[in-house]
């Protein structure tokens, strides 16, 4: 049965999303599918968004049937608006940020240690089996909509950050397989959705907004994490073309770190007047204080925002408690605080409090978001004296640019650093920040079979392998490693590359680390290029693999000199292939760090 329909799914930190386009339809008609979800046990209602967060019901609840779906029962978990609230009453047994889970290479992504901290009487999950979750209900709110048109058989695009690295894209496309999705899905980068969301608000007249040499940076700021992009303009036989130039780190500071700060301090202002909140009021304060946020940041905003949270007990008159927050105090805390003044040589700051820490996901210490800017540009956007390679215009993304001021601050920074005389541009027409990606996915897939501007990408980062050195050996020292590079930035799907060196050893039979490496400061390193040293100012160690692998002749060979081969697959997975230089044997490497992973002979 052929596809009917192009499906958009925004895999969020805090919020998941899926749009669609009916492939028939001679232009792109994009529309939100509802999502129906538990909102509180036996009540089922139907959202535009699923919030990210599983809930892990104890024995009892699970039995009594509260969590049940129309297409599932007995279930033992719920995701989405009840699973949210629940991290109020229970937060040791609510999931929440698996997305940001998944890219923490220090951490075994398929083992139960969600959530984080939880007692040994939670049965925990996995990152990966959090996301394949999310998926699941994703997929299922979609079959019941649609079910002559099942969503496996139909053409998805499932969005990542542009900083997820080969690790976490390929767990990512795990998750979405067990899922349900079909096996030909797509990853697409996000701030990349969030243009193609633009590109199809805007129509042909996008071509009146950039021109060949203008550079857009793509500034996307949601819940969880921080994503930046540069989006380079060309013209080729007389069209205009767009190619990703660079991705920024992956960031995890975003809305959801504001709306805590604001409703830390809130609270305190609620202490004044003698409430003392209690955790399921808490949560309600979180929420008000996105509101609130985007009330006091916005134009013409009112000198004070009020904000109530129902009260709990017979000692509240009137059944809610409410403060009145000054604008200039959420400015101080959220301006002051999440965008200050710096200029364009700022760094982050990296320094910790102790040298002792909590084993958890790496929140970025400085929440500077401005310096992290600053820092990014500086390292991609300002090589040229002219200004010519410093970004023209701007298009901002996620939930947090609602808030006009905050645009504002970050587009007069940006302006403010650039050196050429035109000021930075902000692109026009984009709406419905929270569901961009989605909708630009899904507009991305269905250009695919009608045709349309694309974004060129390729590999976000350059990949590179640890290769021990020859040398006498020293007790109690390793062996210095040269890093190789095996994948350049900017390699396209679907390609591969013999990488030139000479010959290498491959150890068999026996256990062996196998070190990779990342760069996205690095975009000259070509396949072969050697680094005589391991710098980690340009370099990070993405996820090690540890393996036996096995020689697949008569004889038990256990060191085979190899070459490699590099494959970027047309999801934008990385395989690296060792290719024996006296046989014909080869090996498959892979960053899925799979428990399981054997040789595979050709």
């Amino acid at each position: 049965m052929s596809a009917k329909y192009a499906l958009g799914i925004d895999l969020g930190t805090t919020n998941c999303v899926l749009a669609y386009a009916p492939l028939e339809a001679k232009a792109a008609e994009v529309t939100l599918l509802e999502l129906p979800q538990l909102v509180a046990a036996g009540t089922i209602e139907s959202r535009q968004s699923l919030p990210s967060f599983q809930y892990l019901a104890p024995e009892h609840e699970a039995a009594s049937g509260a969590l049940d779906m129309p297409w599932a029962s007995e279930r033992k978990f719920a995701v989405g608006e009840m699973a949210r609230r629940q991290g109020a009453e229970m937060p040791e047994r609510t999931v929440a940020a698996a997305k940001s889970w998944l890219c923490h290479s220090r951490a075994d992504r398929r083992a139960p240690i969600l959530p984080h901290g939880a007692p040994a009487e939670v049965n925990k999950v996995s990152p990966v089996a959090a996301s394949q979750a999310y998926l699941q209900h994703l997929a299922a709110c979609w079959n019941a909509r649609f079910p002559d048109a099942p969503l496996a058989e139909q053409h998805v695009v499932l969005t990542v950050p542009a900083s997820f690295d080969a690790a976490a894209r390929e767990l990512t496309r795990e998750a979405a397989l067990a899922a349900g999705l079909p096996a030909d899905f797509v990853l697409l980068e996000e701030p990349q959705a969030a243009v193609y969301a633009w590109l199809a608000q805007r129509g042909d007249e996008w071509r009146q907004d950039l021109t060949a040499g203008n550079r857009l940076l793509v500034c996307d700021i949601g819940g969880g994490t921080t994503d930046l992009t540069l989006i380079d303009v060309a013209e080729e036989n007389g069209e205009l073309q767009l190619q990703r130039l660079a991705v920024g780190d992956h960031l995890l500071v975003g809305g959801d770190n504001m709306d805590l700060t604001l409703a830390h301090r809130v609270a305190g202002l609620f202490a004044e007047q003698g409430v003392k909140l209690n955790a399921w009021q808490s949560v309600s304060l979180w929420h008000s204080c996105r509101d609130a946020k985007e009330a006091l940041l916005a134009p013409g905003a009112p000198d004070s925002h009020r904000i109530s949270v129902l009260g709990r007990g017979s000692k509240v008159i009137g059944g809610t408690v409410s403060v009145d927050v000054p604008r200039e105090l959420a400015a101080e805390l959220l301006v002051g605080g999440f965008f200050p003044h710096c200029e364009l040589d700022a760094k982050p700051q990296r320094q910790r409090a102790s040298g002792f820490q909590e084993i958890g996901l790496p929140f970025e210490s400085d929440v500077g978001i401005t310096r992290h800017l600053a820092a990014f540009l500086s390292a991609h956007g300002g090589d040229d004296d002219a200004g010519a390679a410093f970004p023209t215009h701007v298009l901002f993304n996620g939930g947090v640019f609602k808030a006009d001021r905050l645009r504002t601050i970050v587009l007069d920074a940006i302006r403010g650093w650039s050196p050429a005389d035109d000021a930075v541009k902000e692109l026009p027409g984009q709406r419905d920040l929270d569901y961009a990606v989605a909708t630009g996915a899904a507009f991305y897939g269905w250009t695919k079979e009608h045709g349309g501007v694309r974004i060129r990408g390729g590999a976000p980062r350059s990949y590179y392998v640890g290769i021990e050195t020859a040398g006498l050996a020293i007790p109690g020292m390793p062996r210095p490693l040269r890093a190789l590079c095996v994948v350049p930035f900017g390699m396209e799907e679907g390609t591969s590359v013999e990488v030139p060196s000479g010959e290498i050893g491959l150890v068999l039979g026996e256990p062996a680390h196998f070190r990779f490496f990342s760069s996205a400061v690095r975009p000259d390193d070509r396949p072969g290029d050697v680094l005589p040293e391991i710098d980690d100012g340009e370099l990070a160690e993405t996820d090690s693999l540890e393996t036996a692998l096995q020689a697949t002749g008569d004889e038990a060979e256990t060191y085979v000199p190899v070459r490699f081969e590099s494959r970027i697959t047309e999801l934008g997975v990385f395989e690296l292939w060792c290719v024996s230089t006296t046989s014909d044997q080869r090996w498959k490497l892979e960053f899925s760090i799979r428990q399981d992973a054997q040789d595979e002979p050709s």
